[in-house]
């Protein structure tokens, strides 16, 4: 298990020497790793319209986490929990997550820098709102061509007095003729010597010894007995009266059902194909919108905690969670000239709600925790 935190720091003297002095802390201890984030310069606008934008970023960091999980979620119930195809088609802009992470680069043709940050915001929840409504339809769609192929698949299953006998019974199996025909008997297990015996006597107009056993299963077997279609009535009656099952079948019917299940299958196949080729492009569309709206939420914090001009410096600080601890003591040891309220008593976290903040506890720097269960998929 690790933690990954995008934190940010301003451009002061004091700052920029204490993240050197971080950077070459990480590096002789390997208590995390640490690359630059690269945000780029964007519109402040109104800095009384800053808290507004800030709440409202944190709403849709919230709707976007949801539908990568969901689409995650879809792509692994789709692919059948298969760790390496998930893998494979998990991808943001082509790379593994972790390093679109740590190797960011704004796309401004995408999310233009010159838009304000509402807009951006709003550019955002329009492409995710579009893909989580999506989704829902096009889940929805391909588990009903699931199960119906699931539906005519089981019939295959059942026990011989509902299944599919296509693969049971020949056309030699089968005497129809102007006057003959074949009734299907199905006889549970303990019956087939009465029904040896009585089978015959049900009408004058049975062929004697025409019964054949054509499949059996766990409870019984399959039975033919050929006669004059003109004691069909007669016969099942019998059977009834004796407690047998008349099975009605009818080759093209069968062979209806058959092109059914095919026509099916292959619908499920194409279906497959379009709806992970789907998920691989729109999963790393709502990945690509998450990181670009993290960058928002630094930015946004950035300004609304250092003030302006805008001058700050973004890290991503990926580390082992028994390693969380102490990177974040050494956090708070370099960075604690950023709190004015601090006292030589106090620790580096206190309660606090100022939005945005890392879990909603207060640091002497912006931080932003990442849920790395979503960069470390499988």
């Amino acid at each position: 298990m690790t933690d990954l935190w995008l934190i940010s720091v301003p451009l002061d003297k004091t700052s920029l020497t204490n993240v050197e002095k971080l950077k070459r802390t990480i590096a002789k201890t390997n208590l995390a790793s640490c690359c630059k984030f690269s945000i780029p310069d964007l519109k402040v606008g109104i800095l009384d319209s800053l808290l507004s934008v800030s709440d409202d970023l944190s709403k849709l960091d919230t709707l976007t986490e949801s539908v990568i999980k969901k689409t995650h979620q879809c792509m692994k119930e789709v692919m059948e929990q298969s760790g390496d195809k998930v893998l494979e088609n998990a991808l943001a802009n082509g790379v593994d997550l972790m390093s679109y992470m740590t190797k960011f680069q704004w796309d401004k043709a995408k999310y233009p820098t010159a838009l304000s940050l509402s807009s951006l915001a709003d550019v955002i929840n329009k492409e995710v709102s579009q893909m989580e409504t999506e989704l829902k339809s096009r889940a929805a769609a391909y588990s009903n061509v699931k199960t119906s192929l699931q539906s005519l698949e089981r019939k295959l299953d059942q026990t011989l007095q509902t299944r599919c006998l296509s693969d049971v019974v020949r056309k030699e199996d089968l005497v129809t003729s102007e006057y003959l025909t074949t009734l299907l008997v199905v006889v549970v297990r303990g019956s087939y010597l009465q029904w040896e015996r009585t089978y015959e006597s049900w009408s004058e107009f049975v062929v004697p010894r025409s019964s054949r056993k054509l499949c059996e299963d766990g409870e019984g077997a399959m039975f033919s007995v050929t006669l004059f279609k003109r004691a069909v009535c007669e016969f099942k009656a019998k059977a009834q009266e004796s407690k047998f099952t008349v099975r009605e079948y009818s080759f093209d019917l069968e062979a209806k059902k058959q092109q059914e299940m095919k026509q099916c299958s292959v619908h499920k196949k194409e279906q497959y194909g379009i709806f992970v080729r789907w998920l691989k492009v729109n999963f790393s569309e709502v990945f690509v919108a998450w990181i670009h709206l993290k960058a928002l939420r630094v930015f946004v914090e950035s300004v609304l905690r250092y003030g302006l001009p805008v001058n700050y410096q973004a890290l991503v600080l990926h580390t082992d969670k028994k390693r969380s601890k102490r990177l974040r003591e050494e956090l708070a040891s370099l960075f604690i000239h950023l709190d004015p309220t601090a006292t030589s008593s106090k620790t580096d976290q206190v309660s606090c709600d100022i939005p945005g903040l890392c879990q909603h506890e207060y640091f002497s720097y912006v931080c932003f925790h990442i849920n790395t269960n979503l960069l470390e998929i499988s």
